[in-house]
């Protein structure tokens, strides 16, 4: 049996290193430091910087605004697991007085609450917590802008309110909740609401000019949970790989592919940027590959983490400011970059340990009207129904123990298989959601709804 190499090819990291040279020359950021994740372990790592004589390496501090969201979402998704709420919840049962009426705990996490996106004046992002010491000091008179659950509006007060859910619920703060049930799980022993050194400073770059201005770094306090964190490339490539992965001891891998699912209606300009999101996470096409992950940023920040579950790869992308390289993207890239010049070896092909023969008999061609499927029996014990073109509605399915199965993805996902047979035993059909395939196209021997033509089929003179 033969392995992939785990190092990366010398032409691989030299188009990536290229790649972050070009991002920081031209993004003019007096540092840009980047990690690549593969098969659950970081296989690259690269710097550019305009000190000379120092690279930040992968355990420098980079702050990594709305990256928090993430983590903060992670811990609303372990509260659900254990039972102590549900997603459909509105936030008043578990955290009254905010004022938000019946908001859910799913519109909050998919940012379709309403809410507005920032808090009330001043510019939270660079003044004093003191100014917004409670609650409704971030949400304002009127926090809501739009109706609730009917579309996509990014709210850093919602995910203030999601981290005081979590205080609530658990009784302590949401930094001691963060720290005991995700970063040291996770082994995240550089990332912290407050810096440490070593850690880079935040700057603004003059847009007509190569001069810089620092940026203030003040502690955001309600609002840490959607922004506060400051983390390295080490701690977010081990991120990354549980988010693609999951850890039984953080999150299972169901709940982490419920979060990337995408949750929110999507704007018209998002449809066509190939942009959604899910649960504290974004979901993008990029170049024909979908990734998740999240963008971030504060005053004299930048951060993008992405990973792709098919080519089980992830980037994180940091620079120190405020604006600049466009970091998700050359994420994206590096991501792509791997992915191209040294496609993921696939698992080897392994057969059924056993097959049931009343399955078995159900592989093969099958026709919805004159559409071809074919239905094949898969190692991991599901069925998969797809078209025989390339084109049309798949999916896979799970048995349910009684014969029949249950669709997981697309159209069908949750709608019901099930083989119905004659009074001999013989199939006569599949039905999936009251849709009959049958074995030949329009079947005459099999109850089709509406029937068959006695004639049958015929040319035309």
């Amino acid at each position: 049996m033969t392995t992939p190499h785990e190092e990366l090819l010398p032409a691989t990291r030299r188009s990536l290193l290229h790649r972050i040279a070009v991002a920081q020359a031209d993004g003019r950021a007096p540092s840009l430091v980047a990690a690549v994740v593969r098969d659950g372990r970081t296989v690259w790592h690269g710097a550019r910087t305009s000190v000379d004589g120092h690279g930040p390496d992968e355990n420098v501090q980079y702050r990594i605004g709305s990256i928090t969201k993430t983590f903060t979402a992670v811990l609303v998704l372990r509260l659900r697991d254990e039972g102590l709420l549900d997603l459909g919840d509105p936030l008043e049962k578990h955290l009254p007085g905010t004022g938000v009426g019946e908001v859910t705990i799913r519109d909050l996490l998919a940012h379709t609450a309403g809410l507005a996106a920032e808090s009330p004046a001043p510019w939270w992002e660079r003044t004093s917590a003191s100014l917004r010491p409670e609650l409704a000091d971030v949400l304002g008179e009127q926090p809501l802008r739009h109706p609730v659950g009917q579309r996509f509006h990014y709210s850093n007060p919602g995910f203030t309110l999601l981290g005081a859910l979590v205080e609530e619920v658990r009784g302590e703060p949401w930094e001691q909740v963060l720290r005991r049930e995700v970063l040291e799980p996770l082994g995240l022993h550089r990332t912290d609401v407050r810096p440490s050194a070593p850690h880079a400073g935040g700057w603004a770059v003059h847009p007509w000019a190569d001069v810089l201005l620092p940026e203030p770094a003040e502690d955001l306090g309600r609002m840490a949970p959607a922004g506060q964190l400051w983390s390295t490339t080490g701690d977010l490539a081990r991120f990354a790989a549980f988010l693609a992965r999951g850890d039984d001891r953080v999150l299972k891998a169901a709940s982490l592919r419920e979060m990337r699912t995408p949750a929110a209606p999507a704007e018209a300009a998002d449809v066509a940027g190939g942009y959604a999101y899910g649960l504290g996470l974004e979901v993008r096409h990029h170049e024909g590959r979908l990734l998740a992950g999240h963008s971030g940023s504060l005053p004299g920040f930048l951060a993008g983490l992405v990973f792709s579950v098919e080519d089980d790869l992830a980037a994180i992308v940091l620079a120190n400011c405020t604006s600049g390289p466009a970091v998700t993207t050359v994420a994206a890239e590096l991501v792509g970059i791997v992915a191209e010049a040294e496609p993921r070896f696939p698992e080897p092909w392994r057969p059924l340990r056993e097959a049931d023969p009343a399955v078995l008999e159900l592989a093969g061609p099958w026709y919805w009207g004159t559409q071809g499927y074919g239905l094949r029996l898969t190692a991991d014990g599901l069925v998969s129904l797809e078209p025989l073109t390339g084109t049309g509605r798949r999916s896979r399915f799970r048995p349910n123990g009684d014969g029949t199965w249950t669709g997981l993805e697309g159209y069908y996902a949750g709608e019901v298989l099930r083989a119905v047979r004659r009074p001999d035993g013989s199939v006569d059909h599949l039905d999936l959601g009251s849709f009959v395939f049958t074995r030949l196209p329009y079947d005459g021997n099999a109850e089709v709804p509406g029937g068959v033509d006695p004639q049958g089929w015929r040319g035309v003179g």
